[in-house]
């Protein structure tokens, strides 16, 4: 057998399939488009991993980041060090967040914002004197990042499978995906109720004098984009806030305009007591996290430093200048063309158009999505509600057969589905082709599998 994984152990990929296969290798891009190493161009549905807000090829992001660069390529941020541009990022989106937050703290991705906020939680508790509130509470089929800790919070067993995980601390209840889990003739509302009971069990059982935290998506992403039932989150910050739990909005995939508001707490009427921040902030074009506080927090960090010394968390790369150049250069460019309040308008098209062309289906059961984020639902049978065997990876085949016909598309094997969230700058010409190309792709790889039953 021939390796042809050359020196690279690669993120979530099937390393023996790698070594047989080789990788995909990505050449150029622009505007929604990418082109392989074999010249082949394809729509990028996918904005690399839900990031790339404002598509590839921005010449004002290269100038930024080569004005910041040629003027301070790096200096860092600790012993209360600091720099222009990321001052300057700080106050702006300050402008921006829920008027719950306060502070911003930055790193380099979702991981380590979400990371840095597990420490801080814990280490509040300890300034509070309440040494015994550390748990926290994630759901299942959320993902929250693939550190230590925040693989745990993840609520997707592959990440959790051979790796050890999760740590203690970490708990996990009940999805809000209603699609899977609703009981039959259960509302929406009556859905998002039972929920709320049942972490309200959990803490109970738990003791709520251990609970610190609970941590969610607006819009849960690698787990099947799905949307908060009705009253979801109404009912859930009711439980939160009766046991002082602090809510941590993990806004990773869904701020910075992909909901179609800047956030998807507004979206949602979600108050959180800290959140979470990457990908859009750059767009991918610079490693870089943002992850906010209430002033409540922030002032227990000022009590934590008078009495155990400096705040002794942070990273090489908190605060780049470069990094935050971008970032600046990147909410210039989504203000100015008007991206969030496209992502609502082209995301509302973008779904209609999925339902009409597929809602005749019988292996198509859903279409869900918030602005431009939405994710096609794949059934063996949808009158009878009948999944694909695990061992079918129906999405995986689903997905092969978008990129030969010129469209990346991301499956996500776990709940059957396929997901597509593209640059913010897409119209509605660019959502036409999309769907074209899926559906060219879905059909013959639903025929053939009827074809083997």
């Amino acid at each position: 057998m021939t390796d042809k994984s050359y020196s690279i152990l690669h993120p979530a990929t099937n390393a023996d399939e790698l070594a047989k296969n080789g990788p995909r290798i990505m050449s150029s891009g622009k505007g929604i488009y990418l082109q392989d190493s074999k010249g082949q161009e394809l729509i990028d549905a996918v904005a690399g991993l839900w990031c790339v807000n404002v598509g590839y090829g921005r010449k004002e992001l290269a100038d930024a980041m080569q004005e910041s660069a040629l003027n301070m390529g790096f200096y860092h941020t600790f012993s209360g060090m600091s720099n222009h541009p990321q001052m300057a990022l700080a106050e702006r989106l300050m402008e921006k967040v829920p008027t719950s937050l306060s502070k911003v703290f930055f790193g380099s991705g979702g991981s380590d914002g979400n990371d840095s906020l597990i420490k801080l939680i814990w280490y509040i508790n300890n300034v509070r004197g309440k040494p015994k509130k550390k748990k926290i509470i994630s759901r299942w089929q959320a993902y929250h990042g693939t550190s230590v800790a925040t693989a745990s919070l993840t609520g997707l067993p592959s990440f959790h499978q051979a790796f050890d995980l999760p740590i203690n601390h970490i708990l996990h209840t009940g999805s809000p995906d209603y699609f899977r889990h609703a009981q039959e003739g259960e509302s929406e509302r009556g859905f998002s109720n039972r929920r709320a009971a049942e972490l309200e069990s959990l803490i109970e059982q738990e003791g709520p004098e251990s609970i610190a935290a609970f941590i969610a998506e607006p819009v849960l992403g690698a787990g099947g984009v799905v949307t908060p039932p009705e009253g979801y989150f109404e009912a859930i910050q009711s439980i939160t806030k009766k046991y002082d739990i602090l809510f941590v909005a993990d806004e990773v995939v869904s701020g910075y305009g992909r909901l179609g508001r800047w956030f998807g707490s507004e979206v949602y009427g979600i108050e959180p007591d800290m959140m979470t921040t990457a990908k859009g902030l750059t767009s991918g074009y610079f490693p870089m996290s943002a992850a906010f506080m209430s002033d409540e927090i922030w002032q227990l960090v000022r009590e934590g430093s008078k009495k155990y010394g400096n705040f002794a968390h942070g990273y090489t790369y908190s605060g780049h200048p470069v990094g935050a150049a971008v970032a600046l250069a990147n909410l210039d460019i989504i203000e100015n063309e008007n991206l969030v309040e496209q992502a609502g308008r082209i995301g509302n098209y973008f779904k209609q158009q999925l339902t009409r062309r597929f809602e005749g289906d019988d292996f198509v059961a859903e279409v869900r999505g918030k602005g431009l984020i939405a994710a096609v639902q794949l059934v063996q049978d949808k009158t009878s509600k009948t999944f694909f065997d695990k061992s079918t990876k129906i999405a995986q085949a689903v997905a092969q057969e978008c990129y030969k016909n010129g469209l990346i598309a991301r499956p996500l094997p776990s709940v059957d589905s396929i997901a597509f969230s593209p640059p913010l700058i897409c119209m509605e010409e660019d959502i036409d082709k999309i769907i074209d190309r899926f559906e060219l792709s879905l059909r013959p790889v639903m025929a053939k599998y009827k074809q083997a039953l």
